[in-house]
């Protein structure tokens, strides 16, 4: 039986480990990411050129700082591009949760703890995603309608929360999250990064509801004579998807040390960006956390290495458009081509 590249065998168990070895693992864990890597190591080349400051210890450090919340987000996108879906409710998820979180730990409001406003905030943005996953699976609604309400709903909730106002002032342990850097180079936000994008390319490769998201994405109506269980598991993704894009604004709320209705407007653009740029498809069954990683770290080093060169935050917006509608096309092609 054929399927995608980079989708599930649905002839032999979805969740075997691939052969080991070094080689087989690096092709696992960054499927479809030669291209945008090579993109990346040449980007940093021009880069170094262009300007003395970009490769220097404080730099790579802020870029690593600066793309922690789009790196949080695009895992859950990850997952959803996998299964074919798309999600364009992140950026208001991302607000709404941030709002909660505000709302629920500011003395002015409920005055709880912080680790009662991240549950909430977690909580809050799950239970969106649940909605837009149900949307697609008892609606039948298609994935882009569906989101795009929900994106709508959780930014007009934002709004309500306290009327279009901001909430400003955090505990100085929570905002010291993203900015005391342990060891001399990492903070708390940028491990909790890393260690979630371990977990998931662990998830999606070696275990077999993880290789089963391929298979969904590869073909839902063959997923589904197989044996699993497409509409719970899209459920369960969006969910996901939700809760890191809820995450995703508690570590914005540590980094600003305020939050506001208006948070994460485009947001969900450059998540979607960084997951095409990475080597995943649109019409899903390809992708990899590994791939994502690097579009994360492509539009996050281009964007700096753009502002070092002093170059207009409008033709950023340019640039950025260029790459995204090249990685598309490449998909495209690299489609065609197999």
């Amino acid at each position: 039986m054929s399927s995608k590249p980079g989708s599930a065998d649905l002839s032999v168990s979805a969740g075997e480990p691939r052969a080991g070895g070094l080689k087989p693992l690096f092709a696992t864990l960054f499927a479809g990411a030669k291209g945008p890597l090579i993109g990346l190591i040449l980007l940093c080349l021009v880069l170094s050129v262009s300007t003395d400051t970009f490769l220097t210890v404080r730099n790579i450090l802020n870029v690593l700082d600066q793309i922690t919340v789009l790196g949080i987000m695009a895992i859950g996108m990850t997952l959803v591009i996998l299964i074919g879906g798309i999600d364009l409710s992140v950026g208001s998820i991302l607000a709404l949760g941030a709002m909660v979180l505000g709302y629920v730990v500011n003395p002015d409001y409920l005055g709880l703890p912080i680790l009662a406003g991240v549950a909430a905030a977690l909580l809050v943005g799950g239970l969106c995603g649940l909605v837009s996953g149900l949307l697609v699976t008892v609606a039948k609604l298609p994935p882009f309608i569906a989101t795009l309400a929900m994106m709508s709903v959780a930014r007009g909730l934002a709004n309500i929360i306290t009327d279009g106002s901001q909430i400003v002032g955090f505990p100085d342990w929570f905002t010291n999250l993203s900015i005391v850097r342990h060891f001399g180079f990492i903070s708390v936000t940028v491990g909790v990064m890393i260690v979630l994008g371990v977990i998931f390319a662990i998830f999606l490769n070696y275990r077999a509801t993880g290789r089963n998201l391929y298979a969904i994405g590869g073909s839902p109506e063959v997923a589904r004579l197989s044996g699993i269980p497409v509409n719970r598991l899209t459920n369960w993704v969006y969910a996901v998807c939700g809760v890191l894009a809820a995450l995703a604004g508690v570590v914005l709320a540590a980094r600003l040390d305020s939050v506001q209705p208006s948070s994460g407007f485009g947001y969900e653009l450059d998540t979607i960006a960084a997951v095409v740029i990475g080597g995943a498809s649109l019409s899903g069954g390809v992708g990899s956390i590994g791939g994502t990683a690097i579009g994360v770290l492509i539009i996050g080093v281009l964007r700096n290495g753009l502002n070092l060169l002093g170059v207009s935050p409008f033709i950023q917006q340019i640039v950025i458009g260029v790459v995204i509608a090249l990685a598309v096309a490449a998909d495209t092609w690299r489609r065609r081509a197999k």
